[in-house]
């Protein structure tokens, strides 16, 4: 049997004036390995590509972390400096395929950006430098250094006792990496908070009432994601989540021609 079709959602990036829709090795490898799925790149652009013929074509979407942040004016603010930069092709796309899947039952899963994109979809609202606000650790990736330093365990999150983290991970708090500014400020009525950081920042959250797979987490867990004990269940219960979803499809009647 084919593999279950995980769409990975790239970000657009520009290097001597060539464009391109860019992903990164570790989500693909984290997919492909731990996932045991498909991985299969999306450029992020609603002039390329449709949110229903997305949700038709695959069976899960893995929402990626990127360095442009989700637009305020998606959850009602006016943009700053302190913003930084944006995507509004990814935005076109994302928000509105969280939604969907959400509704659907469509499973998927947010790291870092993609945290942040399924919390603005829910209804929460983002702050744009965290490590501003009082009592606040700096979680930004630090800006020196190898990619193992960069990617290095910095923080525990704690979970809710009993809660879906708490039971995938099993154990009540774990250790994990760092590498983003913004954070969310107002959680929307669905968009669950899961576990925070001893900061009290939110670090996993789940989609409240979801009929399927809706987790996320704001560090990255596709770093060394096959031999970390905090990465590997993430990946492997999303990996089931997009088999599942994928048995469904093919189990579904054909519509006959009139």
């Amino acid at each position: 049997m084919a593999r279950a079709r995980v769409g990975i959602i790239t970000n657009q990036v520009v290097r001597d004036d060539y464009r391109a829709h860019s992903g990164g090795v570790m989500c693909v490898q984290a997919v492909a390995e731990v996932s045991d799925c498909l991985p299969l790149l999306i450029p992020a652009d609603p002039r390329y590509v449709g949110v229903e013929e997305l949700l038709d074509s695959f069976d899960g979407f893995l929402l990626t972390g990127g360095r442009p942040n989700v637009h305020p004016e998606e959850y009602g603010e006016d943009a700053t400096e302190a913003h930084g930069t944006f995507d509004r092709a990814r935005d076109s796309v994302t928000l509105p395929l969280v939604r969907a899947c959400v509704e659907r039952g469509q499973p998927f899963l947010g790291i870092c950006r993609g945290f942040q994109e399924v919390a603005v979809a829910m209804g929460s609202t983002l702050h744009p430098e965290i490590r501003d606000l009082p009592g606040r650790m700096n979680h930004r990736m630090p800006p020196d250094g190898t990619i193992e330093e960069k990617f290095a365990l910095r923080h525990k999150v704690t979970f809710a006792e009993g809660g879906v983290f708490h039971k995938l991970m099993g154990a009540p708090e774990v250790m994990t990496n760092t590498l983003h500014g913004q954070g969310v400020s107002c959680a929307g009525k669905r968009f669950h908070i899961d576990g925070t950081a001893p900061d009290g920042t939110p670090e996993a959250a789940y989609v409240d009432g979801a009929r399927g797979f809706s987790l996320s987490v704001q560090w990255h867990p596709e770093y060394n994601a096959a031999q970390d004990p905090v990465s590997r269940p993430l990946f492997a219960a999303f990996g089931d989540a997009a088999r599942s979803w994928a048995e469904g499809r093919a189990s579904a009647p054909m519509l006959k021609s009139a």
